[in-house]
């Protein structure tokens, strides 16, 4: 019986972890991300944001980047997201409450550290 038990928590750890390990290659888990939007200036004098065509918003900051030049520009931006495992946690929730209906505002929210940028356009599209 006790075998019969200990095979059991076994199969489920081990189940556990490769959900996990699974989970980590998701997009919203990874450290590098690269993101295309509008950028926007915030009302702090180094941080922007930039929106994305399907809604998700970026708070972004660059020591390396003039991002203050793009601002009103479609751009896309390369960069570290801050705390990614906590920022893949979150999105998974999100996006698990709005499979059951409960949540009415899911798109992506993060930060990010741009540390390479590319225009796309000197325009957001609307």
């Amino acid at each position: 019986m006790n075998g019969k038990i200990a095979g059991i928590i076994a199969v489920a750890l081990f189940s556990g972890s490769a959900l996990v390990v699974s989970a980590q290659t998701k997009t919203t888990h990874k450290k590098v991300r690269t993101v295309t939007g509008c950028l926007q200036k915030t009302d702090d004098a180094n941080e922007y944001k930039l929106i994305t065509a399907a809604g998700a918003t970026w708070e972004v900051k660059s020591d390396s980047l003039k991002l203050g030049d793009h601002v009103g520009h479609t751009v896309t931006l390369t960069g570290a997201v801050s705390h990614p495992d906590m920022h893949g946690a979150k999105e998974d929730v999100k996006s698990e409450a709005k499979e059951h209906g409960m949540a009415t505002n899911s798109k992506e929210h993060g930060h990010l550290t741009a540390t390479g940028m590319k225009m796309v356009s000197e325009s957001c599209k609307p």
